[in-house]
């Protein structure tokens, strides 16, 4: 396995969770989508989040992504506890710091692939022309030049996570989140797109992925098996 890749000038750790839990009442009954959880994940990662379907990966990847909020415990984000934000202020700090592929895309199918590429810089409050030139250049280094005006309709699986992968890249963020990236591709594109992964990761990035394929865990530098809602570091 390759060394973490950490960032000039970064120190301590990335992400820390302490006790991190997600419950949920049924029947009367409390059901445990994550149990207590302690993980730290450095600047520049690659980690892998495994288990069987339902284990409660996706529980975590959304509690990585500030998309729900914990039951009980702590999250840290570059030593700040975020897990208790107001909503507007995990928004500013989703847009900042973290970038999410997801297996289905989730691309917006009204807009261009450019104009979806603008979108979370929209969020952010870049100027308009800034902002297409950022996304001029993320398309280009994908594969994508002179496809501006596509819509995601008009494209292959492969060239829809492309655009997705650009897309989470739009404002810099020190971390991609990436929800089974290749699980709607066929294995020679999911390849390819494993591949930008790896090429992010060299960059610098920090990337947690959740996938059901064994073979990726190779290219990580730190890895998760969840069963049960129990998350367990290997």
């Amino acid at each position: 396995m390759s060394p973490p890749h950490t960032p000039p000038g970064a120190s301590g750790p990335l992400i820390e969770l302490r006790g991190l839990a997600k419950t949920y009442e049924a029947g009367g009954a409390q059901i445990y989508a994550l149990r207590p959880t302690d993980l730290t994940v450095r600047h520049g990662a690659f980690l892998t989040v495994m288990g069987p379907s339902g284990s409660g990966k996706s529980t975590l990847l959304n509690l990585f992504g500030l998309l729900m909020r914990p039951t009980a415990g702590s999250y840290l984000l570059e030593g700040r506890p975020v897990s208790g934000l107001s909503d507007d202020a995990t928004s500013a700090v989703r847009c900042r710091t973290i970038g999410m592929v997801f297996q289905s895309f989730n691309l917006l199918s009204h807009l261009t692939i450019l104009e979806n590429v603008c979108v979370p810089m929209q969020y952010a409050g870049i100027p308009r022309s800034r902002m297409r030139k950022r996304a001029k250049e993320l398309l280009d280094q994908f594969g994508l030049e002179g496809r501006y005006a596509s819509r995601p309709t008009q494209l292959s699986g492969g060239q829809c996570q492309r655009v997705a992968i650009a897309r989470s890249l739009a404002n810099d963020p020190p971390v991609i989140l990436a929800d089974e990236p290749t699980g709607n591709l066929d294995e020679k594109t999911g390849q390819e797109v494993l591949e930008i992964f790896q090429a992010l990761h060299r960059a610098g990035k920090t990337i947690i992925m959740v996938t059901h394929n064994p073979v990726y865990r190779k290219y990580a530098t730190q890895a998760v098996t969840i069963h049960d809602g129990r998350a367990r570091e290997e």
